[in-house]
């Protein structure tokens, strides 16, 4: 779901538009094995709203500026890596926490 750098948190995303609400919803694994952090928006994906919507959503719940955050991989794919600026252990413990145990605010 996510992986350690030099330059920060690389986070895996699926990205579901136009959804009822905006939320993380769960952590899922695609055909590989592979974890993606699920997020709904309810924005359309168009001009870049849905990505603003989930940085907005990620800053919220990470506990962290909306300019930590960045698309890495993925601008106009449901699949996105997003880089998170930093290393801090209250961040990883919040990821490992979904991962584990689902997600907060479904």
């Amino acid at each position: 779901m996510y992986v350690e750098s030099e330059k920060g948190l690389l986070l895996s995303l699926k990205v579901v538009p136009n959804a009822g609400s905006t939320q993380i919803k769960d952590v899922v694994k695609d055909a590989d094995g592979k974890e993606f952090l699920r997020v709904l928006v309810s924005c359309v994906p168009e001009k870049g709203k849905a990505n603003k919507e989930v940085i907005k959503l990620l800053s919220k719940e990470l506990k962290l500026p909306k300019s930590a955050f960045s698309i890495a991989v993925g601008e106009t794919s449901h699949y996105k890596k997003i880089l998170i600026d930093t290393q801090s252990s209250d961040v990883i413990t919040k990821l490992n926490e979904w991962r584990a145990n689902g997600c907060a605010n479904n």
